[in-house]
């Protein structure tokens, strides 16, 4: 009895394992702007066979950091579930193992209707049921010509004993 106490301190008491997420394929780093920036593309954290991926705000930008698509709308927010799809990709995660989302749009009254059909088709495409909890809030986003910006969390099992 005494071991499982022990064990279960050790456990309780273990570091938090958390790393970078990137995938040079599609994005660069954001200390590689020419105004760099201090921050992930996304974290991972694994918590005893539980993965938990923290993506960072991810827009139209391409493999150079450039902008792209510039003015359109749905252009770039197909851009970007490329870019978060490649991020999840590089740590084994899928579309399906999202749980939340947060859509910033540049001009939410002008683009939602868009927003909401480009969304609507892109999840069905991922077979998503159920969708991920999802907020959309209107703001200025970080370069002028960007017109949305998604966040995401993802979480998934990693030790095959513990899924169900």
């Amino acid at each position: 009895m005494l071991l499982e106490a022990d064990l279960l301190r050790e456990i309780a008491n273990a570091p938090v394992e958390k790393r970078a997420i990137t995938n040079l394929r599609v994005l660069n780093e954001a200390y590689d702007y020419p105004k760099p920036s201090s921050f992930s593309r996304g974290l991972r954290i694994d918590l005893n066979g539980l993965a938990i991926l923290l993506i960072s705000g991810t827009a139209s930008i391409d493999e150079s950091g450039r902008s792209i698509h510039i003015g359109d709308f749905r252009g770039q927010m197909r851009r970007t579930f490329h870019n978060i799809s490649a991020l999840l990709a590089a740590e084994g995660a899928t579309w399906a193992d999202i749980v939340r989302t947060t859509c910033y749009l540049r001009d939410i009254e002008r683009d939602y209707a868009a927003f909401n059909e480009e969304r609507t088709a892109f999840y069905r495409e991922q077979g998503l049921d159920p969708l991920p909890a999802s907020t959309g809030i209107q703001a200025i986003l970080c370069r002028p010509e960007l017109l949305i910006e998604i966040e995401a969390i993802a979480m998934f099992r990693t030790d095959p004993k513990t899924q169900g």
